[in-house]
Protein backbone atom coordinates (compact mmCIF):
# COMPACT_ATOMS: atom_id res chain seq x y z
CA UNK A 1 0.00 0.00 0.00
CA UNK A 2 0.95 3.69 -0.87
CA UNK A 3 0.08 6.88 0.65
CA UNK A 4 -0.36 9.22 -2.79
CA UNK A 5 -0.01 13.07 -2.50
CA UNK A 6 -0.95 15.21 -5.65
CA UNK A 7 -0.87 18.66 -5.15
CA UNK A 8 -1.23 20.52 -8.37
CA UNK A 9 -2.62 23.78 -9.78
CA UNK A 10 -4.68 23.38 -12.87
CA UNK A 11 -5.04 25.77 -15.95
CA UNK A 12 -8.51 27.64 -16.39
CA UNK A 13 -9.04 26.21 -19.58
CA UNK A 14 -10.92 23.23 -18.20
CA UNK A 15 -14.49 22.76 -19.69
CA UNK A 16 -17.58 22.03 -17.26
CA UNK A 17 -17.82 18.57 -18.23
CA UNK A 18 -14.25 17.81 -17.72
CA UNK A 19 -14.46 19.97 -14.19
CA UNK A 20 -17.65 17.22 -13.09
CA UNK A 21 -15.62 14.36 -14.50
CA UNK A 22 -12.57 15.40 -11.95
CA UNK A 23 -15.17 15.65 -9.15
CA UNK A 24 -16.26 12.40 -9.41
CA UNK A 25 -12.95 11.13 -9.42
CA UNK A 26 -11.98 13.24 -6.23
CA UNK A 27 -15.02 12.16 -4.60
CA UNK A 28 -16.94 15.22 -4.12
CA UNK A 29 -19.20 15.47 -7.47
CA UNK A 30 -21.70 12.49 -9.28
CA UNK A 31 -20.64 10.03 -11.89
CA UNK A 32 -21.05 11.95 -15.20
CA UNK A 33 -23.25 10.34 -18.09
CA UNK A 34 -19.65 9.95 -20.20
CA UNK A 35 -16.75 9.53 -19.10
CA UNK A 36 -13.31 11.28 -21.15
CA UNK A 37 -10.40 11.41 -17.95
CA UNK A 38 -9.79 8.03 -17.28
CA UNK A 39 -12.79 5.81 -19.68
CA UNK A 40 -12.16 1.79 -19.31
CA UNK A 41 -12.24 0.12 -15.44
CA UNK A 42 -12.03 -3.44 -16.58
CA UNK A 43 -11.89 -6.34 -14.23
CA UNK A 44 -12.28 -10.00 -14.65
CA UNK A 45 -15.32 -12.15 -13.27
CA UNK A 46 -16.60 -16.17 -13.65
CA UNK A 47 -20.25 -16.50 -15.33
CA UNK A 48 -22.85 -19.11 -14.38
CA UNK A 49 -20.31 -21.48 -16.49
CA UNK A 50 -16.85 -20.76 -14.40
CA UNK A 51 -15.79 -19.11 -17.58
CA UNK A 52 -14.02 -15.67 -17.30
CA UNK A 53 -15.78 -12.67 -17.99
CA UNK A 54 -14.46 -8.54 -18.56
CA UNK A 55 -16.70 -6.18 -17.04
CA UNK A 56 -16.62 -2.25 -16.96
CA UNK A 57 -17.22 -0.87 -13.25
CA UNK A 58 -16.59 3.15 -13.48
CA UNK A 59 -15.41 4.20 -10.01
CA UNK A 60 -13.86 7.12 -9.16
CA UNK A 61 -9.90 7.10 -8.53
CA UNK A 62 -8.41 9.78 -5.61
CA UNK A 63 -11.99 9.39 -3.95
CA UNK A 64 -11.20 7.77 -0.18
CA UNK A 65 -12.59 9.87 3.05
CA UNK A 66 -11.85 8.99 6.51
CA UNK A 67 -8.89 7.44 8.33
CA UNK A 68 -6.01 5.63 6.15
CA UNK A 69 -5.97 1.75 6.35
CA UNK A 70 -2.05 1.86 5.93
CA UNK A 71 -0.37 5.14 5.61
CA UNK A 72 -2.16 6.98 8.67
CA UNK A 73 -3.68 10.67 8.80
CA UNK A 74 -6.81 11.40 6.79
CA UNK A 75 -8.19 10.56 3.43
CA UNK A 76 -9.09 13.35 1.51
CA UNK A 77 -9.77 15.32 -2.11
CA UNK A 78 -10.29 18.95 -2.62
CA UNK A 79 -10.37 20.95 -5.61
CA UNK A 80 -10.75 25.12 -5.64
CA UNK A 81 -11.31 27.55 -7.79
CA UNK A 82 -8.45 29.85 -8.21
CA UNK A 83 -10.51 32.58 -9.98
CA UNK A 84 -9.37 35.13 -7.25
CA UNK A 85 -5.77 34.69 -7.61
CA UNK A 86 -3.65 36.06 -10.13
CA UNK A 87 -2.68 32.58 -11.30
CA UNK A 88 -6.47 31.26 -12.29
CA UNK A 89 -7.64 28.03 -12.87
CA UNK A 90 -8.10 25.14 -10.12
CA UNK A 91 -6.00 24.24 -6.88
CA UNK A 92 -6.37 20.14 -6.58
CA UNK A 93 -4.92 18.22 -3.88
CA UNK A 94 -5.70 14.90 -2.77
CA UNK A 95 -4.32 12.58 -0.30
CA UNK A 96 -5.15 9.37 -0.73
CA UNK A 97 -3.79 5.12 -0.59
CA UNK A 98 -3.46 3.06 -3.40
CA UNK A 99 -2.54 -0.30 -4.63
CA UNK A 100 -0.16 -1.32 -7.38
CA UNK A 101 -2.78 -2.61 -8.71
CA UNK A 102 -4.47 0.62 -9.33
CA UNK A 103 -1.87 1.97 -10.62
CA UNK A 104 -2.71 1.52 -14.31
CA UNK A 105 -5.66 3.75 -13.98
CA UNK A 106 -4.37 6.14 -11.65
CA UNK A 107 -1.66 6.39 -14.40
CA UNK A 108 -3.79 7.93 -16.48
CA UNK A 109 -5.30 10.67 -14.72
CA UNK A 110 -1.69 11.30 -13.12
CA UNK A 111 -1.26 12.06 -17.12
CA UNK A 112 -4.55 13.84 -17.69
CA UNK A 113 -3.73 16.09 -14.37
CA UNK A 114 -0.20 17.15 -16.03
CA UNK A 115 -1.37 17.80 -19.64
CA UNK A 116 -3.23 20.70 -17.32
CA UNK A 117 -0.98 21.45 -15.22
CA UNK A 118 0.17 25.24 -14.59
CA UNK A 119 3.50 25.70 -15.98
CA UNK A 120 5.05 26.38 -12.40
CA UNK A 121 4.62 22.76 -12.08
CA UNK A 122 7.19 22.00 -15.07
CA UNK A 123 10.67 21.92 -15.14
CA UNK A 124 12.96 23.32 -17.26
CA UNK A 125 13.78 19.48 -18.82
CA UNK A 126 9.56 19.07 -18.97
CA UNK A 127 9.27 16.99 -16.10
CA UNK A 128 5.43 17.88 -14.56
CA UNK A 129 5.89 17.35 -10.73
CA UNK A 130 2.23 16.53 -9.63
CA UNK A 131 3.05 15.50 -5.86
CA UNK A 132 5.05 12.60 -4.11
CA UNK A 133 4.61 8.67 -3.86
CA UNK A 134 5.59 6.74 -0.41
CA UNK A 135 5.20 3.15 0.39
CA UNK A 136 3.42 2.88 4.10
CA UNK A 137 6.88 1.33 5.26
CA UNK A 138 8.61 4.52 4.50
CA UNK A 139 9.33 7.72 5.81
CA UNK A 140 10.32 9.30 3.17
CA UNK A 141 8.27 10.23 -0.17
CA UNK A 142 9.52 10.27 -3.22
CA UNK A 143 8.18 12.58 -6.34
CA UNK A 144 5.88 12.00 -8.75
CA UNK A 145 6.12 13.24 -12.13
CA UNK A 146 5.42 12.66 -15.22
CA UNK A 147 7.58 13.29 -18.39
CA UNK A 148 6.48 13.10 -22.31
CA UNK A 149 3.38 11.91 -21.13
CA UNK A 150 4.66 8.57 -19.06
CA UNK A 151 4.31 8.74 -15.59
CA UNK A 152 7.77 8.05 -13.47
CA UNK A 153 7.18 6.18 -10.81
CA UNK A 154 9.85 6.12 -7.84
CA UNK A 155 12.10 3.09 -8.75
CA UNK A 156 12.29 1.52 -5.37
CA UNK A 157 12.18 -2.12 -3.99
CA UNK A 158 8.46 -1.98 -3.97
CA UNK A 159 7.64 -0.32 -7.88
CA UNK A 160 11.18 -2.81 -8.96
CA UNK A 161 9.25 -5.71 -8.43
CA UNK A 162 5.78 -4.81 -9.38
CA UNK A 163 4.84 -5.68 -13.36
CA UNK A 164 3.11 -2.27 -13.67
CA UNK A 165 6.19 -0.64 -12.86
CA UNK A 166 7.85 -1.19 -15.84
CA UNK A 167 4.61 -0.03 -18.36
CA UNK A 168 5.61 3.38 -17.02
CA UNK A 169 1.99 4.11 -16.95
Amino acid sequence: MYELAISVDLRDELSERELDELRRHLGIGPRPERLSIVTGFPFVTENESGDPVVEDDPRPLPAGRGAAWRVGGVLCSALADRAHLPRRGWALTSRQEIHPDEFGQVGELLRWLAARAHGTHTSAEGAVSLGCLRSYEDLVPEALQVVNARVVWPTDQGFAGHALSGQNT
